[in-house]
């Protein structure tokens, strides 16, 4: 397989830079849902903005970022104030209130998407579920001197920027706050006590989560986005119980992932004599599930394998 500079830079350099930050970002604030026992929630956000994305839309009439991130932000907070009136309402816990409200506002957004001017432009069920990684295109460059050019960076696609101001927005906060953020994820009540709120940093963890989602719901779709808010914290969660390290551990899984599983759908089948290729975002999915399941069998301390070790050794020893 040939692939020359001008293509690799106008089709995949673009797809592989938003997958990346996709995953950055999400990787990232996935950590804390994962650590408080909410992975959930991001479920839950990737699903019920969809709704106030296509609201966004309908009202602006314009894909600009603006309208459809002001359209996800207020269906993110009416999904987080209508799990709570479940909950309390119906006297559900937390879980099955989540259910019932992102389930029901996803399948709203769903019968938008399918009726009047959405269905005008490129805004359907499959952008939904799998994004349009393959149709984010640069094509101001045409060989690999071109890079050195300043200007050229500022013609980076839309997708591409919003994506990286995200991580970089995330990143800041979350090294900001890290102190606060690791109290309220393991003694919620001590941290209370010492007098910080912790629903209220609740609040912005989940406020943080859905901003990622939103940034990475057009270029890589749902099923990605709930992906990548679980499977890399929770891979490094097996490796390590100090906070920095899990942070690191689950950015070189996040980035591993993205490029890797980019690589895996555009290249994989060319080399095995395919012509063809597979869906991006689901790569990505597939292999970070791959990365996950790995690591609980072999995982030095927590996986399976270690343990069943240890436990062998322990009565042998006894």
């Amino acid at each position: 397989m040939t692939l020359d500079a001008a293509t690799f830079l106008s089709v995949d350099l673009p797809a592989l830079l938003a997958a990346l930050f996709a995953c950055l970002s999400c990787a990232l604030v996935g950590n804390f849902l994962v650590l408080r026992r909410q992975a959930l929630m991001g479920d839950a956000i990737s699903h019920a903005v969809l709704p106030g994305i296509v609201a966004g839309f309908l009202v602006a009439g314009t894909r600009d970022t603006v309208p459809m991130l002001a359209g996800a932000l207020t269906a993110a907070l009416v999904a987080g104030v209508m799990i709570e009136l479940v909950r309390r309402l119906g006297r559900v816990e937390a879980g099955a209130a989540m259910g019932v409200v992102f389930t029901g506002l996803f399948a709203l957004g769903v019968v938008l998407i399918e009726q009047g001017p959405a269905r005008q432009i490129d805004l359907d069920a499959d952008c939904v579920l799998y994004g349009q990684l393959e149709a984010i295109l640069w094509l101001a460059p045409n060989g690999w001197s071109d890079l050195t050019d300043p200007a050229l960076w500022a013609t980076l696609p839309r997708q591409v920027v919003q994506l990286v101001a995200v991580f970089a927005l995330c990143l800041v906060i979350i090294l900001i706050f890290l102190k606060e953020l690791t109290l309220v994820c393991f003694d919620p009540a001590l941290a209370d006590t010492l007098g910080l709120k912790s629903g209220l940093v609740q609040h912005g963890i989940v406020g943080l989560a859905a901003l990622a989602a939103i940034a990475a719901f057009e270029a890589v779709g749902s099923i990605l986005v709930i992906a990548m808010l679980i499977c890399p914290a929770a891979t490094a969660r097996l490796y390590t119980d100090r906070m920095g390290t899990q942070l690191v551990v689950s950015l070189l899984v996040g980035g591993v992932t993205g490029l890797g599983g980019y690589a895996l759908a555009a290249f994989g089948p060319s080399l095995l004599g395919y012509d063809m290729a597979v869906n991006a975002a689901g790569s990505i999915a597939v292999l970070a599930g791959v990365i996950l399941g790995l690591s609980i069998l072999l995982a030095p301390r927590y996986g399976v394998l270690a343990r069943a070790t240890g436990r062998a050794m322990r009565g042998a020893a006894a």
